[in-house]
């Protein structure tokens, strides 16, 4: 079965852009498109996508607004990976913490647009640049460090939280620390569950707000 994506920009060229992109690969169908956020709960309900690709700004309903709407209200929601402009832009940190499972720049080549949907929709986490890593450091809160305190990972749960944090998969971890790709799986569900974590993302951004992992 395909990867199937939603797009959600108020700019039909970028939608144009992303979907010609997108459906020039096999396994990839972008099932439909939307100009703005307050129309994404809707369409997620009807065509429920595997991944919606959401800009972060737009006129109407922006892309945190509309990421919290569809993890508050859908069922099983889809992964939901924010598009923006400018790496740094505080929004696209606001959306990460709100759930989004990612984020894609508008600018980025054909083939790193392919990687982040398949990754995303894999349920793995996308490599963070060092400004929104800066920008989770900044945001670090009392709240972060107490869920990590509260949390009591063991040092291979740390070590493998702390490869989450570099954006590496699992098969990555597995070849670092030379265990099983499985055995990996174990050590994230248990680190999201004690975390109370929704998914890798939150977890990167815990380890990042409280000070377990420094920016690069």
């Amino acid at each position: 079965m395909p990867v199937t994506v939603l797009l959600v920009d108020d700019e039909p060229l970028v939608r144009a852009g992303l979907r010609a992109v997108l459906e020039a690969q096999p396994d990839i169908e972008v099932v439909g498109e939307a100009a703005d956020g307050a129309s994404v709960v809707p369409l997620v309900r009807q065509l429920r996508p595997d991944v919606v690709a959401m800009d972060v700004r737009m006129p109407l309903l922006d892309g945190i607004e509309a990421t919290k709407a569809v993890l508050r209200t859908v069922d099983s929601p889809p992964k939901i990976l924010v598009v923006t402009t400018f790496e740094n832009d505080e929004y696209v940190y606001q959306a990460l913490r709100a759930g989004a499972d990612g984020f894609l720049l508008k600018r980025a080549r054909p083939s790193e647009i392919v990687h982040a949907v398949r990754l995303v929709a894999e349920g793995e986490t996308l490599l963070f640049p060092a400004a929104v890593r800066a920008l989770a450091a900044e945001y670090g809160n009392r709240h972060a460090r107490a869920a990590l305190e509260r949390a009591a990972l063991t040092e291979r749960e740390e070590s493998v939280l702390r490869l989450m944090a570099r954006g590496l998969t699992n098969v990555e971890i597995a070849g670092e620390l030379i265990i099983g790709a499985e055995t990996v799986k174990s050590h994230v569900s248990a680190i999201l569950a004690k975390l109370g974590a929704r998914d890798r993302t939150q977890a990167v951004i815990t380890a990042y707000e409280s000070g377990f992992v420094a920016p690069a």
